[in-house]
Formats: C-alpha cells, structure tokens, sequence
C-alpha cells in the first residue's frame, strides 16, 4: 500500500494546483503539499510522481502551501476549497491508511511486548518454564495476526526473527535445565518408592486399614505436589492406585467395591457434580450480567474519549463472555436432563432385578417346603412302612411258603397299595420337576430380557 500520492485538483478559485498527500503513521495524519500550477515545471511534476511517490524526499519550490489534515474514517482529507479529479482513488486510500495506522500500532505493541520478554530473560540466572510458554502464547497470538493479515510482511518477518532468537537461547538454558530436572525427578521416585514399599509392609503384615488409607491419602498428596518426569510420574500413579485398590477391598469387601462401581451410583455423583457446577455457572452468569448493566449504564454518559472507547470495548467482551457461559448453561441442563432420564431408567430396572431375586428366591423356597412336605407324607405313610417292612424283612417267607388265602390276599393288597402310593409320589415329583423348570424357563426369560435392556442403557 502506497503512503503517498499525488493528484492534480483545483483551488476554490478554479486554479490548477497539484496536490501531495503523505500519511504519517505515528502521528495519524496527513500532510498535504500544495503547489499552484505556475510554480511546478514538467521535471518537478515527475519527479513527484515517480520519486515523491515511491518515498523518496524532494526539494519543494519556496512559493507552495502545506496543511496537516487529521486522519478519519469519515472526515475528508482535501483542505477546504480544494478538489482533485480522482476523489475516489483518494477515499479508498484514506481506508487503507486507517488500516496501515492500525496495523503499525499492533506492530509497536508487540515489538514492546518482545522487549519485555528479552529484558526478563536477560535477568534469569536458570530457564524458566513459565516465560517460554509464555513466550509460545506471544507467538502463536502473532501467528494469529499474520494469518488475517493485519501486520505487513517487514513486520512479521522482524517480529518473528527477534522471536526465534529468543527461543534459542531459552532452549540452551531448557537443556541444561531438562539434566538437572531430570537428576532431581529420580531422586522423588526413590523416596517414593521406599514409602509405598513401606504402606505394602504394612498391609501384608494386617494393621491399620484405616490408618494406611490415611497415610496413602498423604503420599497422594505429596505426589500431586511433587515434579517428576511424564514417566516417573506415570510409573508412580500405578503403584499408588493399585495400592489404594487392595486397602479399599480389604476395608469394604467385593461387594462394597461392586457398589462403589454400580452404574447408577456412579451416575448419580456425576448428576451431584453437574448440580453443583450448575449452580456455580448459573451464580457467575449473575455476577457477569450485573458487571454488564453497570457499564451500559456508563456507556450512555460516553464522550468519546479514549476511555469511553476501552468501556465499550469491555462491555463488548463481557457480553461475548455471558453468551458463551450461557451456552455452556445450556450444554449443562441438557446433560442435566439425560443423567435424569438414565437414573430413572436404571432405577426402573434396577427395581425389576430385585423382583426377579425376590421371585426366584421365594420360588426356590416354594419348591423346597414342596419336597419337605412330600418326604413328610411318605414317611407318615403307615401303609408304605409296613409294606417296605415286610419287603426288606430278613429271612422273610419263600415264595412257596407265602400264606394262602386271606394272607395272601392282604399282602397282594398291601403291595398293591404300596405301588400306588410310590406312583403318587413319583408322578408328585414329576410335577415338582416340571413346574421348577417351566419357572425357570420363564425366569431366564426375563433375567434375558433384563440383561438386554441393561447393555443397552449402558450402551447410551
């Protein structure tokens, strides 16, 4: 973009001039040079547009008018009285100009910020972890910059190769750095290492569960607070979880830990979770939207001023800030209403599974008093003792020595009575089988169909 033009235009008594405008960045003006025809002979008229235009500097007849004009959106560039024949080649130019203005104090600024950050690094006596990524944060909001092409090229480019210059030399200072940290993270795994050992010791020799919880508890602590390398402290994180497991099952059981793990009590702290952090959000959004009306409240009493600008810049940025937390709002409740819909419907079958135990249970013991009671009746049974009696009786009576007549017809009719009771039972017990299979049968059903349903949900 050109910061220099020049243009042939009239005077507000109709006389030739040529015109010279020239935009002055810091200052964000423009001065215009103005030379009456008669005063500019045909070599100067070239020279302005080929040598004046391009940036160089000139030797101005004595006899020309010069006048600095503010630089504005809206405001007009010419003086008053005067007028040029391509008016909206120099429109368009004021826009660009407005834009070169901006643009150069976005460079200033960050050339500013590059200088903080050399004057900070020239007094580290060791690297700081903190100012290279806030170094990374600088570049990547420049990078931002380049790419929407709000800083010209020369900018980027002087901007960027002080940048790198200064990662260098962090990255050497990094690299003694990593060795020490490196030395420092081996030397926190050895001490803990010996104090898990310790905690295992103690587990195996059975004391205190309550009191080992605790002190677990307290190395997690220092382990939190503790710098290690990605991979100690990953190695480390095993063995203290794996120790936390076997005191909690120790402490609580299987079972316990089975509940500990239950679908529905896991949904139900994350539901007690959300709750919470949406009443934080919902305490926050208040807080911001009264920040909001206090400041359009001073925005209605804005002159103009610098100040007013950076109010209404800021009630900007806090409305921008209250839609996004009110997005997130609803993000929330709509989270809030499917943990609702998931417990209700874990509840719902978990309520079903526990009318299938009961009725299992209660049919297991239906079944059981049915074969109490039939062991009862056949051994109340007068008739079947007597006849298994005279059955199993040792030494009893050959058959060519059984009783003829009467005697033998009551036996006959004992023995008969005898097969009839032992086909009652039988055919009693049949029944028993049959009705425990069909209940089964049913209740697989069922216990199938809950299953399935089961998976499904958790496979919401």
């Amino acid at each position: 973009m050109r910061t220099r033009l020049v243009f042939w235009g009239k005077s507000a008594q109709d006389e030739r001039v040529l015109l010279g405008f020239k935009l002055n960045e810091e200052e964000n003006n423009v001065d215009v040079f103005i030379f009456p025809e008669s005063e500019t002979t045909e070599d100067f008229v070239n020279q302005m547009h080929d040598d004046w235009r391009s940036g160089k500097d000139l030797l101005f007849p004595e006899n020309h008018h010069h006048q600095t004009m503010p630089l504005s959106i809206t405001g007009s560039l010419l003086p008053e009285g005067y007028s040029i024949e391509r008016d909206d080649i120099l429109k368009r130019a004021q826009t660009e100009w407005q834009f070169i203005v901006l643009s150069a104090r976005l460079y200033k600024t960050y050339r500013e910020e590059l200088e903080d950050f050399k004057d900070k690094y020239e007094k580290l006596s060791k690297f700081d972890p903190g100012l290279f990524e806030d170094l990374k944060g600088f570049w990547s909001k420049v990078q931002e910059q380049v790419r929407e092409k709000n800083l010209f090229r020369d900018h980027a480019d002087s901007i960027r190769k002080h940048t790198d210059a200064l990662f260098d030399d962090l990255k050497k200072l990094r690299k003694a750095f990593d060795q020490e940290f490196q030395e420092l993270s081996e030397k926190h795994l050895s001490r803990f290492r010996e104090q898990l050992e310790n905690v295992e010791k103690k587990i195996e020799e059975g004391l205190s569960l309550q009191n080992i919880f605790q002190e677990l508890k307290d190395i997690q602590r220092s382990f939190r607070n503790t710098d290690f390398t990605s991979e100690h402290r990953s190695q480390l994180w095993k063995k203290i979880d794996g120790l936390f497991k076997v005191v909690k099952e120790k402490r609580f059981g299987k079972e316990g830990m089975a509940a500990k793990s239950d679908p529905l009590s896991r949904i139900q702290r994350r539901y007690d979770g959300l709750k919470a952090a949406i009443d934080k959000m919902e305490r926050s959004i208040k807080r911001d939207r009264k920040e909001l009306d206090f400041h359009q409240s001073k925005l209605e009493d804005s002159d103009g001023s610098l100040e007013s600008q950076l109010r209404a810049a800021k009630t900007k940025m806090i409305a921008e800030r209250v839609k996004s937390k009110e997005d997130k709002l609803t993000e929330m409740h709509k989270t809030e209403k499917d943990l609702e819909r998931r417990m209700e419907s874990l509840k719902k079958k978990k309520e079903q599974q526990e009318m299938e135990e009961k009725l299992k249970a209660e049919i297991k013991e239906k079944i059981a008093q049915d074969i109490k009671e039939a062991e009862i009746a056949r051994s109340e049974d007068e008739a079947v003792q007597k006849a298994a009696e005279s059955i199993s009786e040792p030494g009893g009576a050959a058959p060519s020595e059984r009783p003829a007549g009467g005697q033998a017809d009551a036996a006959s009719e004992s023995l008969q009575e005898t097969l009839t009771i032992e086909e009652k039972i039988e055919d009693s017990f049949e029944d028993i089988v049959d009705t425990v299979k069909a209940v089964a049968a049913v209740i697989e059903d069922k216990f199938e169909n809950f299953l399935d349903d089961w998976r499904r949900d958790e496979e919401e």
